[in-house]
């Protein structure tokens, strides 16, 4: 498993991700969402509105594995978007990301 899934699943269990479309939208709205890990093979239209969204309210966002890599990372089944709502988390998590795509 990659390193910045096991640092998703901290982050988790820490309490600092927030699930489910509507609930990702309204931290990254209230500024509390400070990255969104979205699922390859989310939906075209969830897929648009997150990116609007995170646009617009200058979110980092990062398209990675399938739903079921991420749903995995957490513990949850079919999860397709994660948004961290803590700074240090997020920040871990993007740079393992560049990391990975550096590699």
């Amino acid at each position: 498993m990659s390193s910045y899934l096991n640092m998703l699943g901290l982050a988790f269990r820490a309490g600092k991700c927030s699930l489910g479309e509507e609930a990702i939208i309204r931290e990254v709205q209230r500024k509390r969402a400070y990255l969104v890990l979205i699922a390859e093979d989310i939906g075209a239209s969830t897929k648009k509105k997150m990116q609007d969204k995170c646009r617009s309210y200058e979110v980092d966002l990062r398209i990675v594995e399938n739903r079921d890599v991420l749903s995995n990372a957490i513990g949850k089944t079919g999860r397709v978007a994660v948004a961290i709502t803590d700074k240090g988390f997020a920040s871990k998590i993007k740079s393992m990301l560049d990391e990975s795509i550096r590699g």
